[in-house]
């Protein structure tokens, strides 16, 4: 009779392929970024009624404190995008599908930005978003490894 061990998975040393392995170096960067300004961001959220000035910026959203409507909406992206980086870094199963969705949102929200927003607030001039070209790259590599990913 053969008996199985609980760490055989560990002892195997056979085909092992790391999830993380199937990121480019240029994503890897970007999680560090992220996985970083999501812990700032849950850290301005915790001291932003102490604090008088906060320069928060994410795909042309700027507010100057995190208690406002911009504020909000930019530490919760970064606390999304922070989560992402996480479950990509751990290699979490969910990690690749909840990315294509931060792409989409981040391609959405720059659009708006571009497009839309310096039209209908008169403060805000129109700026090319240069964040569409990591961001579609992103969105095309998400969705090329999201099946290897899932059946690792």
């Amino acid at each position: 009779m053969e008996e199985s061990s609980a760490f055989q998975e560990f002892e195997t040393k056979g085909n092992f392929t790391r999830r993380r392995n199937l990121l480019p170096l240029w994503i890897k960067i970007f999680l560090w970024f992220f996985f970083i300004g999501g812990a700032l961001s849950v850290i301005f959220l915790i001291i932003g009624p102490f604090m008088d000035h906060i320069n928060l910026s994410l795909y042309g959203i700027t507010a100057t404190h995190s208690y406002t409507l911009p504020g909000i909406i930019t530490t919760l992206l970064l606390i999304f995008k922070g989560v992402i980086a996480y479950g990509l870094w751990f290699e979490q199963k969910w990690a690749p599908q909840a990315a294509i969705i931060d792409a989409i949102i981040g391609i959405a929200v720059c659009i708006i930005m571009m497009v839309v927003i310096p039209f209908t607030v008169p403060n805000i001039n129109f700026t090319i978003r240069l964040e569409l070209i990591p961001l579609y790259f992103y969105l095309v590599k998400m969705r090329e490894i999201k099946l290897t990913w899932e059946n690792l």
